[in-house]
């Protein structure tokens, strides 16, 4: 049983960070040589419990199942079926509960299994941790370390729960899974601040993420609950789902689909009694009037159209988890997303060089492939006749600890093994000519000093024709404290006090533009001393140069977030990096414009709620930002009635991926919690995914409301002839069993196959789908307007002058019948654009409707002249002459359409635009005098 941690005791383990090493083993009642007893480390496993998470409650295949039957058009559906039961239509009960099992089936067999995120996060912990009891080193499962154990640890282990850091060398930590922090993070063991953010407090080690470098000893402060993951795990079971906006959209017009019946219902029952017409038949109108209500075919249309649109976005690399959120992503507002990875390469490349000379040279080419340029302005520079900038190439691949093979393959696939930072310095130098494996060879390594986060510098010492030779890198103000003199055209000059300010300018100035600095410098004839450290190279280095890097944004990014910008969306960045790099990123790739701010995780703390709301508009760029702090922000956004699409590809984000209206996980970075949390999962990690997901979702929704406006223009129309009819003193014009085979069959095969339709091109340039859109908006009342009215004057018009001519009442009934379903198959060529004409559309463009259509007039073919059937739905055959007269009539439903598109199309040519308006900027105009806010 795991015991759970109170609020209390969670924020007294938040602050070891401020403690030194031993006031942390004090406070924790522990020995940091000899760690607990075996008996205390005992005791300790039942009072706080296992180092692991509560079970989360898993939705079983049959919940899944049974889910999806929650609509209230499935309610009518099955209230439908059971009239006809009662009133003995057993086959024709049979056939709406197939209708809605189908449904069933197709909803569960798309979401799958239940969301998992809880089961997710305890996978963290299944592994084995190395201890010191009773000054002992003892390996044991991670579920039984214990608050006040003493944990050893080197490269590649797995942290096993939160730890304050004791003691170790050169150690590095990738907490990119719970920070979002884009590269590995050196530890230290100075104590901090109380308020240090969780992505700064570098003496803390934590649960779930990993050593990558170096070794450590650190006593355990936190285990279960108690550990960061552990409140991630609090807040995301505490994080509430949001209704997608077409659940809320299904559920008010099922509302009024159940208000329309039983309003139409007992309209029928007062005009039966009116006219004095009997009981019976006044039941038999009234069932069937409530059958024509019902959108029998409406549940089964959306689901496919949710399940073409997961089939599509599939191909685009968006896997769908929830079949919902398909529609949801098209009314998305607000796209929250991270930087490294998917609005960048996530591959730290060297774009600047700075030379002491006073020469800047760009350096060409992404990524980690070796293939680009060095220039100076406009000039290509070869390494090879520049001595100083080929030493400051050579000297960045020596002092290395990174691999990187390139096969010289086009496109090169690179292989890429340690930090980002020396991936790039390899990939620079392959870059100038240098082949870093030679280099290694003709210039062997002999001694090291790892990176250490106190001196922020690495050394590295090695054998050279004329000598030993120490090559030093690391922070630019730390690496020239130990120069006296810079390589300027391959002389070693003097260090003067103008020369270091016009170094320290350049650092500046390439660090506002979002790169990371790094100094490289030499020491001839230098060995490497470990008890002296740097210290020993103090006015011996000569400096060779700065280089510049960053990781760079995705060349396909801007355009999409320009493609967002124009379709009514705004971008926004999360990032556990620094402000000063999101800031520059956001704007380079216009993410952030003039106005807007950048707020980091402590700045977001100090802000209340209604500050935050007052200034959320005005934000593009949240960094350094922990996981409370996320769901704040989508809280924030939701609050104003946007529908937020928040990215996320760590543990930390798992919250605030269930918080979102849609949260989309990456797929290739991203950690199975992350995954299972989020609605989709985005294959590629790419920003430009999410955005073509979000056109796919507007395509599924301009689908289902295509099918909205055929099913209730032909609803409307039976509704309003059987009402005309008893009006005007005329037997129902059709039967309810023939109104049942409309809506289910005739419906039925060019529905499903009208949400299949590709997208018509303008869907970016729409304004985004509002929150509270109804289905039938008033765009659609009105075409409904039209359509309904056309086929009601053809059907019951045809109905009372065939009846006038005497016509049998059987062949008159079928005639109807056979004229509402060419009705509808005129009508299905009318819903497929709002304003383009029909004829201009082509069938071939959506074959699915073609074979719909098809199969359509064979199965009314079969209805009407196969005996068998013709006795289930009391109809009889007629003759060819007819069936031409039938078709004639009904096409009055497509010219009404087109007569109303004609019109739209020349108005809007008046107006100067063809289609709908460009949407505005998500931003509204700031009134006069409002300076932006900082």
């Amino acid at each position: 049983m795991v015991r759970m941690v109170s609020p209390q005791e969670r924020d007294e383990h938040r602050h070891w960070h401020a403690l030194h090493a031993a006031e942390a083993v004090a406070a924790i009642e522990s020995d940091a040589t000899s760690g607990l007893s075996l008996d205390e480390a005992r005791r300790r496993l039942e009072r706080f419990g296992p180092n692991a998470l509560p079970e989360a409650r898993r939705r079983t295949l049959a919940a899944v199942f049974l889910g999806q039957f929650k609509s209230p058009l499935i309610y009518l559906l099955l209230v439908a079926a059971l009239i006809a039961l009662v009133l003995g239509h057993r086959s024709d009960a049979a056939v709406i509960f197939t209708v809605v099992l189908l449904n069933a089936l197709i909803g569960a067999f798309q979401e799958g299994r239940a969301e998992r995120a809880l089961e997710a996060l305890r996978k963290l912990a299944t592994h084995r941790a190395r201890v010191v009891r009773e000054g002992q080193e003892r390996m044991v499962e991670a579920r039984e370390v214990v608050p006040g154990d003493v944990l050893l640890l080197e490269a590649g282990d797995a942290i096993a729960a939160d730890a304050r850091l004791l003691g170790g060398a050169a150690l590095q930590i990738a907490e990119a899974a719970l920070t979002g922090e884009s590269v590995p993070v050196a530890k230290s063991l100075l104590p901090l601040a109380p308020d240090t953010p969780l992505a700064d407090r570098r003496n803390m080690l934590y649960a779930g993420t990993h050593v990558t470098a170096g070794r450590a000893r650190a006593v355990v402060v936190g285990t279960g609950l108690a550990t960061e993951i552990g409140h991630i795990a609090t807040l995301a079971e505490t994080a509430k789902e949001p209704m997608t906006p077409l659940e809320r959209r299904v559920a008010q017009f099922g509302r009024y689909v159940i208000g329309a019946a039983g309003a139409t219902f007992l309209l029928v029952v007062a005009i039966g009694l009116l006219r004095s017409v009997p009981m019976g038949q006044i039941l038999m109108v009234g069932i069937s009037q409530l059958v024509g209500v019902i959108p029998e075919g409406l549940p089964v249309a959306m689901t496919i159209a949710l399940a073409a649109g997961v089939q599509r976005m599939a191909r685009r690399r968006a896997v769908v988890r929830r079949l919902a959120a398909v529609e949801t992503l098209g009314s998305t507002t607000v796209i929250c997303s991270d930087k490294t990875g998917t609005l960048t390469r996530n591959e730290m490349t060297v774009t600047a060089l700075f030379l002491p000379d006073g020469r800047e040279l760009t350096v060409t080419g992404t990524g980690y492939a070796p293939v680009g340029k060095l220039l100076e302005g406009a000039r290509e520079v070869d390494p090879a006749r520049d001595e100083g900038l080929r030493a400051l190439l050579e000297a960045g691949a020596l002092c290395n600890d990174a691999q990187l093979q390139w096969p010289g393959e086009a496109p090169p696939q690179c292989k890429t093994l340690g930090d980002p930072t020396e991936v790039a310095l390899l990939t620079l130098a392959i870059k100038g000519g240098a082949i870093p494996e030679e280099l290694r060879a003709r210039f062997p390594r002999r001694a090291e000093i790892p990176f250490d986060p106190s001196t922020k510098m690495m050394a590295t010492q090695h054998e050279t024709p004329t000598g030993p030779r120490v090559v030093l890198k690391g922070a630019p103000e730390a690496v020239l404290e130990l120069c006296r003199a810079a390589r300027r055209n391959g002389v070693d000059a003097p260090l003067d006090e103008d020369a270091r300010r016009e170094l320290r300018a350049a650092a500046d100035r390439m660090a506002a533009g979002a790169l990371r600095v790094l100094a490289v410098a030499i020491v001839e004839g230098a060995e490497i001393d470990g008890r002296a450290g740097f210290s020993a190279f103090r006015d011996r280095a000569t400096l060779l140069g700065l280089v510049g890097q960053i990781d760079p944004p995705r060349p396909e990014v801007k355009d999409a977030v320009e493609r967002c910008r124009a379709a009514g969306i705004k971008p926004v960045m999360v990032t556990g990096d620094h402000k000063a790099t999101g800031r520059a990123i956001a704007r380079a790739l216009g993410i952030a414009n003039e106005g807007d701010v950048a707020v980091d995780g402590r700045e977001l703390e100090q802000m209340t709620d209604v500050e935050l709301a007052d200034r959320i508009e005005d934000i593009s760029v949240f960094a350094r930002v922990h996981p409370a702090q996320k769901l704040r922000i989508v809280d924030a956004y939701q609050k104003r009635n946007e529908v937020v699409a928040m990215t996320g590809d760590g543990v930390n984000d798992a919250p605030a991926l269930v918080k979102a209206d849609v949260g989309v996980a990456m797929g290739i970075t991203g950690t199975e919690v992350a995954k299972e949390a989020a609605k989709i999962v985005i294959a590629d990690d790419n920003f430009a995914t999410i955005v073509a997901a979000v056109e796919e979702g507007r395509v599924v929704y301009r689908n289902i409301k295509k099918a909205v406006l055929l099913l209730f223009s032909t609803s409307a129309a039976e509704v309003l002839v059987l009402l005309l009819a008893m009006l005007l003193g005329y037997p129902p014009p059709f039967a309810a069993v023939q109104i049942l085979w409309n809506n289910l069959v005739t419906e039925g095969v060019i529905t499903v196959n009208l949400v299949m339709e590709p997208p018509e091109g303008d869907e970016m340039g729409q304004r985004p789908i509002s929150r509270d859109e109804p289905l039938l908006t008033r765009a659609l009342l009105t075409r409904m307007g039209l359509m309904a009215p056309a086929i009601v004057v053809s059907t019951l018009g045809w109905f009372i002058v065939r009846t006038a001519e005497g016509v049998p009442e059987a062949q008159v009934r079928t005639e109807t019948f056979t004229l509402l379903a060419i009705c509808e198959w005129f009508n299905v060529l009318n819903c497929r654009s709002e304003q383009r004409s029909a004829f201009g559309l082509g069938l071939f463009r959506n074959p699915w409707l073609l074979g719909g259509l098809v199969v359509g007039n064979l199965l009314q073919v079969a209805v009407v002249f196969w005996t068998p059937l013709g006795r289930i739905f009391h109809t009889v055959p007629f003759s060819l002459t007819e069936a031409v007269e039938l078709a004639i009539v009904g096409s009055l439903v497509l010219w009404v359409e087109e007569g109303r598109k004609l019109i739209v199309r020349r108005r809007a040519t008046r107006l100067g635009r063809a289609g709908f308006p460009p949407a505005p900027s998500r931003a509204p105009p700031r009134p006069a005098g409002r300076a932006p806010r900082g």
